[in-house]
């Protein structure tokens, strides 16, 4: 592995495939964007597939892992694969000592996670929690810290996703079922209550009620139905450092479309944070603020938190600031883009809602 600095820093994605997918389609424009990194080599499942790919994107393709982390032009490593593939995959890069970004979820669950931490010892790790690189969330997060609310006294979220209820396709089947790690509670609401906990600070203990409300669901273009074991109804309360307390409900399935908001209460003033999709960390925010009793006004994201405007409204846009955070912590040393510590603290909350709800009780978060 060369060192980062000396040239931009060589990124092989393990899932880029000349097909097209989420690598491809989100990960590549946001490498592009952001000056210091390279595409230099590429993993995929099988050797045809691994030259296909190789071919389209003009790098060397490797079918299995090992090959790409022993590549001395690969810095970093980006596993973008289904969840269940994440600990076979990370667990190679990770003996070879490269840095590697993963996905989120980091894993299946908090067990597995925590072995994936545990193996990095030294080797600098990154989660794709991009929503925390969002200029937005980066500038939310500064004016409840500045004050602009005064002290917070609850925050409110409501969210909904079109998925986990409404038809599926094969590929994505596996999303239905809980044990395989990639469902509503891991994926859609793990990823907004990560850019909640952003702006209003981590939960201390949570008391949830989750439900599988459609245990059945359409399997796209076959008439048929199958079964869903990944709960469709989170809702989630529990306390804020300083005592204020947070409420959230995430909703599958919703036939009214996605969507998201957070209202953040203090005693100074009001801020609404809303998305036409379940997803905020990747489409466009609209955030309104208020102080004292005035109304509700739009607020401007000001100067200074987005290096890359053109992208604004893709969701490469947040993608392209968490690779511009992780090149500069690869370069300089610095850790700002969230690790696999953080990852294993955001699956201890989940892990936490799991057993509230299925005990019934209040479970503490000490540590969190």
């Amino acid at each position: 592995m060369a060192e980062p600095g000396k040239r931009p820093i060589g990124v092989g994605i393990v899932g880029l495939s000349a097909s097209g997918g989420w690598a491809s389609g989100a990960h590549l424009p946001a490498l592009s964007a952001v000056d210091g990194l390279e595409l230099t080599a590429l993993a995929t499942s099988s050797e045809a597939s691994a030259v296909a790919a190789g071919a389209a994107f003009g790098v060397p393709g490797y079918a299995s892992v090992q090959q790409l982390a022993e590549d001395e032009n690969v810095d970093l490593v980006v596993v973008a694969v289904q969840v269940p593939r994440h600990r076979e995959l990370i667990l190679p890069v990770l003996a070879a000592g490269v840095p590697v970004l993963s996905e989120w979820p980091l894993a299946v669950d908090l067990t597995e996670a925590g072995e994936l931490h545990r193996a990095a010892r030294g080797t600098r790790t990154f989660i794709g929690l991009q929503g925390r690189s969002s200029p937005t969330a980066r500038w939310l997060a500064d004016l409840v810290a500045g004050g602009y609310v005064g002290k917070v006294l609850s925050a409110t979220v409501l969210a909904a996703s079109v998925e986990w209820g409404t038809p599926v396709s094969e590929r994505m089947r596996y999303t239905l079922e809980r044990a395989l790690g990639a469902t509503m509670l891991t994926i859609a609401f793990g990823h907004a209550i990560d850019l909640v906990s952003m702006i209003v600070g981590e939960l201390q203990d949570v008391v949830a009620s989750t439900a599988v409300r459609r245990p059945l669901v359409p399997l796209s273009g076959t008439g048929r139905t199958v079964p869903m074991t990944a709960e469709d109804q989170i809702a989630v309360s529990g306390t804020l450092p300083g005592g204020a307390v947070l409420s959230a409900h995430h909703r599958g399935g919703t036939l009214s479309g996605p969507g998201f908001s957070l209202l953040v209460d203090g005693t100074e003033g009001t801020l609404e944070v809303t998305a036409a999709t379940g997803y905020p960390h990747l489409g466009p925010v609209t955030v309104r603020g208020s102080h004292g009793r005035a109304g509700l006004s739009e607020l401007t994201l000001p100067d200074g938190y987005d290096d890359y405007p053109q992208l604004a409204g893709t969701p490469t846009h947040t993608l392209a600031h968490a690779y511009a955070a992780i090149r500069d912590d690869l370069t300089h040393g610095t850790a700002t883009a969230p690790d696999f510590t953080h990852a294993v603290k955001r699956h201890r909350l989940l892990d936490a809602i799991g057993r509230s709800a299925a005990e019934g009780r209040r479970v503490s978060l000490p540590g969190l």
